[in-house]
C-alpha cells in the first residue's frame, strides 16, 4: 500500500467519509455543531410561513363566524323583530334546521389544521431530533459547571458566576432572552431521567417557580405543567435526601390535582418516614455533583476556562517574547508572521494573522457541507462521545488553490515537511452548542492507535488554526502547563507533541474549554515524525 493510500485508509477509520455531503448533513446530530443549528433555522421559517397561511385562514374563518353571529344578535336584539312576518320566521327555521348545522360542522377550520399540519410533515425530516434537545439540555449544564453560571440568572439571560458573595459577569449580551418554565422543565427532565438530581433540582426550581406565576394561562407550545414540574421536583428531592421537600412539594401538587392517587401515597410515605426519623426535617441535604470518571484533572480543566491559568508576564520571563518571524524562508521575508512565545514547558507559540479573513472565509465554507459528528478512538471503534461535542471535515490540499498556499504557509513557518504522508490532511471543525474536548493529546498514547496506520510514526506537532473569534469561552488550556489560550481570530498555535526520543510530551495534555458564547471554528494540521529527522530546529525549545 502506497503512502497516498494509507493516508486515505487512516481518514476513512478517522473520520466515517460519505460520498454526499447531503446525506452527510441529514444525519443528526445537529446541536454538536453551531453551523447545524443555524440551519435549523430555515426549517423554522418555514413553519413560520405555514403557521402564517393558518393564522390568516383563521382570521378569516372568525371573521366570518362573527358576522354571523352579530346578524342573529341584532335580531335577538331588536324587540320589534315579530316572528308573525313571515319572511323572519322563515329566517328563523332555516338558521336552526340548516344555518347553525353548517356553522358546527363545518370543514373550514379542519381544512386549515389539516393543511398545517401536511405542512408540518413535509418539514418535520428536517427537525432536530429528540437527541439534539437531550444535547442542547447537556450543554447548558456543562456550561453551567465549568464557567461555574448562576442558574437564576441564566434563565433569565444573565451570564454570571456567582462563587460566595462575588457575582462576575461573564458576558453581557445585547439583548437578554430568558427562558420559559417549559424550557427550565425539559432541562431539568434530561438531568432527572439520567438520574442526575444535581443538576435537575436548580433547573425543576425555576420550572416551578415560572409556572408558579403564570398558573392559570394556557400556552399551546408547552408541554409540561405546573404539576408536572412539582412531580419531578419532590422526587428529584426525595432521591437527593431532602423528604421535608419532597413532602412540601407533594403536598402543594395535591391542592391542583387532588384525586393523583399516587402523589397521595407519597405523602404518605413522606410523613411516615419523618415521623421515623424526625432529624430528616431539620437536616441540610449536600447535593454532589456527579463524578466524571475518564476526566482526573477537572478542577484544574475547569479553573483554566474560568480564567486564563498562570501564565507568566512577559516581563518576569524573558525567554517569552515577541518578533517578527521569517524562518530564514525566502517565503516569509516580504511578508514576515507575529510571532508570541506563551509558554517554554511545554513549547507553544502563537503566529498573529496567521490567515486573513477571506482565507478562514473559505475553509469553513469547504468544510461545512463535509461536517460530520466528530469521533474519538475507541479500540477498533470510532466512537462519538460526550466529552467531545463538535463536528469535523477533512479536506485535501487539491480541493481548493486556498489550501495549497495554506500548506506552504505551514511548511515556511515551521521547517516541516506538511505533505502526506508525513502529515494528515486539514482538519476543520466546528463546535457545537456549549461545545468543548476535554483534556486529551494529540499524539498516539497506544501501539495500536489507527494513526499508526499511516506508517509515517506518531504526530510530532500540532498546528491548529482558530478560523473564526469567539464573544466567551472556547479557550485552549493546557492542563500540566497551567495556562491557556484564548481564541484569537486567525491566529494559529503550534506545539510539539513528543520529545525529540519520540516519546509523548505529558505536558502537552490539552482541553477545549466549552464554547460559552459564540461560533468557534478550528482547523487542524497534525505533522508526522518520518520525514522530520533533519528539520526539527535544535534551538526552538531547551533541551529535551
Amino acid at each position: 500500500m502506497g503512502p497516498a493510500a494509507r493516508l486515505a485508509a487512516l481518514l476513512a477509520v478517522l473520520a466515517f467519509r460519505a460520498g454526499d455531503p447531503a446525506e452527510v448533513a441529514a444525519r443528526g446530530d445537529t446541536f454538536s455543531a453551531l453551523t447545524s443549528v443555524a440551519r435549523a433555522l430555515a426549517p423554522e421559517r418555514r413553519l413560520l410561513g405555514l403557521l402564517r397561511r393558518y393564522l390568516r385562514g383563521e382570521e378569516a374563518r372568525l371573521r366570518d363566524l362573527t358576522r354571523f353571529y352579530h346578524k342573529v344578535l341584532s335580531l335577538h336584539e331588536d324587540s320589534a323583530t315579530p316572528v308573525s312576518n313571515p319572511l323572519l320566521a322563515f329566517t328563523l327555521i332555516k338558521r336552526l334546521q340548516s344555518d347553525w348545522k353548517n356553522v358546527v360542522h363545518s370543514l373550514e377550520a379542519s381544512e386549515n389544521i389539516r393543511a398545517l399540519k401536511d405542512g408540518y410533515e413535509r418539514v418535520e425530516q428536517d427537525l432536530p431530533a429528540f437527541e439534539d434537545l437531550e444535547g442542547a439540555a447537556r450543554a447548558l449544564m456543562r456550561l453551567q459547571d465549568v464557567y461555574m453560571l448562576n442558574v437564576k440568572g441564566l434563565v433569565r439571560g444573565v451570564f454570571q458566576r456567582v462563587t460566595g458573595s462575588a457575582v462576575t459577569d461573564l458576558y453581557s449580551p445585547r439583548r437578554l432572552f430568558s427562558l420559559t418554565g417549559d424550557d427550565c422543565f425539559q432541562v431539568g427532565k434530561v438531568a432527572y431521567d439520567m438520574g442526575d438530581y444535581y443538576h435537575a433540582i436548580p433547573w425543576l426550581e425555576e420550572a416551578v417557580s415560572l409556572f408558579r406565576g403564570s398558573y392559570g394561562e394556557w400556552k399551546t407550545e408547552d408541554e409540561a405543567s405546573l404539576e408536572d414540574a412539582l412531580d419531578h421536583l419532590a422526587f428529584a428531592y426525595f432521591q437527593a435526601g431532602n423528604v421535608l421537600c419532597a413532602l412540601n412539594l407533594s403536598r402543594e401538587f395535591l391542592l391542583y390535582s387532588p384525586d393523583n392517587k399516587r402523589v397521595a401515597r407519597n405523602v404518605l410515605k413522606y410523613e411516615k418516614l419523618l415521623a421515623e426519623s424526625p432529624n430528616q426535617a431539620v437536616a441540610e441535604t449536600v447535593m454532589q455533583r456527579p463524578n466524571v470518571p475518564h476526566l482526573q484533572t477537572r478542577d484544574t480543566y475547569e479553573g483554566l476556562c474560568q480564567t486564563l491559568g498562570s501564565q507568566p508576564t512577559h516581563y518576569r520571563i524573558p525567554s517569552l517574547y515577541c518578533s517578527y518571524e521569517t524562518s530564514s524562508s525566502p517565503y516569509l521575508l516580504l511578508q514576515p508572521v507575529r510571532k508570541e512565545v506563551i509558554h517554554l514547558e511545554p513549547y507553544v507559540v502563537l503566529y498573529h494573522d496567521f490567515v486573513s479573513d477571506a482565507e478562514a472565509q473559505t475553509i469553513r465554507g469547504l468544510a461545512e457541507p463535509w461536517l460530520q459528528r466528530s469521533v474519538v478512538a475507541s479500540g477498533e471503534k470510532q466512537l462519538p462521545v460526550e466529552y467531545r461535542i463538535s463536528k469535523s471535515a477533512w479536506l485535501k490540499d487539491t480541493v481548493d488553490p486556498v489550501l495549497v498556499t495554506l500548506d506552504h504557509r505551514i511548511a515556511a513557518l515551521t521547517g516541516l515537511d506538511v505533505q502526506p504522508p508525513y502529515a494528515e490532511y486539514l482538519q476543520v471543525v466546528n463546535y457545537g452548542i456549549g461545545g468543548h474536548y476535554e483534556p486529551h493529546f494529540d499524539h498516539a498514547t497506544s501501539p495500536s492507535s489507527p494513526l499508526y496506520r499511516m506508517n509515517s510514526g506518531n504526530r510530532v506537532a500540532t498546528f491548529m488554526i482558530y478560523l473564526s473569534s469567539v464573544e466567551a469561552g472556547g479557550a485552549t488550556a493546557f492542563i500540566y502547563g497551567n495556562f491557556s489560550v484564548p481564541v484569537v481570530k486567525n491566529a494559529a498555535l503550534f506545539w510539539w507533541n513528543l520529545h525529540r526520543s519520540g516519546e509523548g510530551d505529558g505536558d502537552t495534555l490539552h482541553a477545549a474549554c466549552p464554547v460559552l458564547v459564540g461560533d468557534k471554528w478550528v482547523a487542524n494540521k497534525w505533522i508526522h515524525e518520518y520525514g522530520q529527522e533533519f528539520r526539527r530546529p535544535c534551538s526552538s525549545r531547551p533541551e529535551d
